[in-house]
Order: C-alpha cells, then structure tokens, then sequence
C-alpha cells in the first residue's frame, strides 16, 4: 500500500508547489498593482517614492548627526578634538542624564516630520524615524535595561490619543530587544507648552513635573534606563525625567532622540 501511496503523494506534492508558485506570482503582481494604485510616498513632502522613507531631495536636506561629537551631549563638533574631549556646554553645564544621543538635526525636514508624527496623526512615521533612533543610539541600547518614553500629562495625552515618545520607544524596543515601560514615569502636573520659553523659563516649567509610579520603583531601581523623546532642544524635559529616575535609584539614565537642536552660534568645543 505504501509504495502505491508513494506517486500519489509525489503528484499531490507536485500541485500543491505549482499552487504555491501561482500564489506566489498572484501576490507579487498584487503588491505591483497596489504600489501602481497607491504608491510609496515621501514622509516628508508627500511625493510618491520608491520603498520606504524619505525622497531623494528630502534625504539631501537631512542632517543626520554622526561622530565626531561630545560624548555626553551628543552635540557634533566642527572637527576631531580627540577621544572623550568634551563639548563646552557639557562642562559648563553637565546634565543629570549621562548621555544623549540623537538621529539628526532639527532643521526643516526633520521639523515637518516631528509636528506631523505629534500634532498629525502620522503615526506611520514612527518605524522609519524610531529605526533611525535605534541606529543612533546603538552605544546606549547595548546593556540598557529599559526604554521609558518621556510622558504626556493626561489631558494632553486625551486630546492627542496617543504618545507620540511612546510610539517612537515601540519602535525602538521592536528593533533593540530592550523592553519599553511605559508607565514608569509619570506628569504630577499639567505644564506649558515649552515652545517659545527661554531657557531658564523651560527649566522652571518642568520643575518638579515628574515622578516615578510608586508600583514601578522596584522595577528602576538599579536598572540602566534609556529615555526616550522626540526633540531635545534645551534638555530641561527630559533632564527633569532624568532626575526623578534617578529620585527612583536608577543606576543611569541616558536619552535618546529623533532630533536635536544645535545652536550653531555657540563654539562647538
């Protein structure tokens, strides 16, 4: 009986890899329709573009930040001052966090992607611009215990629906196998918008607006904590974060960011 058995199932083999194949082309000629029909577009300018990301001209006008740069800041400098030379800002002004790092500039390419991701609703943005973290922050994932997103207070976070830091760190996790947390911080109170304030002003909006979930400190304490924003301009919210982490026993505290801002009128080093 076996060995009568034995062509049937070679020739039921044989159909089910020509359906296979059939299937196979079907869905290779369904995804060539649909990209005819609806095709890739640019996440900048909205021009229709080949694969994923961003087009040609918007990816020219990217500033993706690469060493040299300060090592604790992450600011980029002009030229090589040699290893572990820090920039003039971090001396002057040495933050709570250890480290920070961030995938580009803020210029106008990555504004448009920021405000769109957060006051837009283009959470489609979030994979392309949390891998572009996750390659920037590759020194600060290794060994990293926790992603904790920077978080909304909640009538912000109702009248947006979602967090847009939450949504980068999602990415970010998916790509580092670190675990994001994020409810381990938390807004104690409702604070201004920081666009516009000073740098003093940001400070003292912030002050004091953050706080570890007391069912989370068990989970910080000791633990290296990676946290995760979309734009570092000042560094006061997310320097506010860093300390009530460390308020918490974190071992250490670094930041990673889609952009930051670089004051090009300050001396590099």
């Amino acid at each position: 009986m076996d060995a009568e058995a034995s062509p049937t199932r070679s020739i039921s083999g044989h159909i089910q890899r020509a359906l296979g194949a059939v299937g196979g082309a079907w869905l290779h000629t369904a995804r060539l329709m649909l990209d005819i029909a609806l095709p890739t577009l640019c996440v900048s300018c909205r021009e229709p573009v080949h694969g994923e990301g961003v087009c040609a001209a918007c990816w020219a006008k990217l500033s993706f930040i690469a060493p040299p740069f300060c090592p604790r800041l992450g600011i980029p400098f002009v030229y090589d001052p040699g290893p572990e030379l820090l920039s003039m800002e971090a001396i002057a002004n040495p933050p709570s966090y250890q480290r920070a790092r961030a995938a580009v500039r803020y210029d106008d390419v990555a504004r448009t992607l920021v405000h769109a991701l957060k006051y837009q609703d283009r959470t489609d943005l979030a994979p392309t611009m949390g891998r572009w973290m996750a390659r920037a922050g590759k020194e600060l994932l290794q060994g990293a215990d926790m992603l904790v997103p920077v978080p909304l207070h909640w009538r912000r976070g109702w009248s947006r629906r979602y967090n847009q830091s939450g949504a980068l760190a999602k990415v970010i996790a998916r790509q580092s196998g670190v675990k994001m947390v994020s409810e381990a911080l938390r807004r104690t109170r409702a604070t201004e918008q920081q666009i516009g304030l000073s740098r003093k002003d940001r400070a003292s909006n912030v002050q004091g607006a953050f706080g570890v979930a007391d069912e989370r400190k068990a989970d910080i304490q000791g633990r290296r904590v990676v946290l995760v924003d979309d734009v570092l301009t000042s560094g006061a919210t997310v320097d506010a974060c860093a300390r009530a982490l460390l308020r918490a026993k974190a071992a250490q505290v670094d930041v990673l960011v889609f952009a930051r801002v670089v004051d090009t009128h300050r001396a590099p080093i």
